[in-house]
């Protein structure tokens, strides 16, 4: 059966596009006076700067499921049962590069999404309440994906696979002192259907 008569066509590596130096100038130019934040403006002036039309299609599809987060692929792995899409964030303070998985159920699984992690099962930890006497305010944030390293796999139950993601923790601010990081699994059956995220543990903070 094609990706097609699946119903959806699969997120490939004809949607990466890298952007050229002068976009962002140039986009900006055109949305701020007239559309300031206007990620559909942002998304007309990649198609003028020459992306292919998967980029623009992809960033259109992100655009709709982020709730206005404006994202370019300028990555992609293939994987089993799912892929990766390594993402920039341009309009972003803090965190532009991201990590997405593809091409599974649902189609686009945001790796920054915390709402997402076990994080109930690392709070309980044994682990988790000896940072929080070190870093009081220790908490999870979003991992600032390079695109140098991608989640490492291996074998999960029933034919699955799991991914090894880390996460930041930070002592209360992004900009705060790093209280090391949290590593999860996250969870895909043989078909490539989320089943979830688990907590592994936790590795140290940096010596001072």
């Amino acid at each position: 059966m094609s990706a097609k008569a699946q119903g959806q066509a699969k997120i490939g590596s004809s949607a990466v596009w890298q952007i050229p130096p002068q976009f962002l100038a140039a986009a900006h130019a055109a949305c701020d006076k007239s559309h300031p934040g206007d990620v559909d403006c942002m998304i007309e002036q990649m198609a003028k700067a020459g992306a292919p039309a998967d980029a623009v299609s992809f960033t259109h599809e992100l655009a709709k499921q982020s709730h206005g987060d404006f994202g370019i692929m300028t990555g992609y792995q293939t994987e089993t049962p799912v892929s990766f899409a390594w993402i920039t964030y341009p309009l972003r303070a803090n965190t532009n590069y991201g990590l997405l998985f593809v091409n599974g159920k649902p189609s686009i699984i945001n790796i920054e999404d915390l709402k997402l992690l076990d994080t109930k099962t690392m709070e309980q930890s044994f682990q988790f309440q000896d940072v929080k006497n070190q870093f009081p305010n220790a908490n999870l944030w979003p991992g600032d994906r390079d695109g140098k390293t991608w989640p490492n796999s291996q074998s999960g139950p029933n034919g699955g696979t799991q991914f090894v993601v880390g996460y930041p923790l930070r002592n209360g601010c992004h900009a705060c002192a790093s209280a090391g990081s949290a590593l999860f699994t996250w969870n895909f059956d043989a078909q490539g259907k989320f089943q979830g995220t688990t907590f592994m543990g936790l590795t140290p903070p940096p010596l001072q």
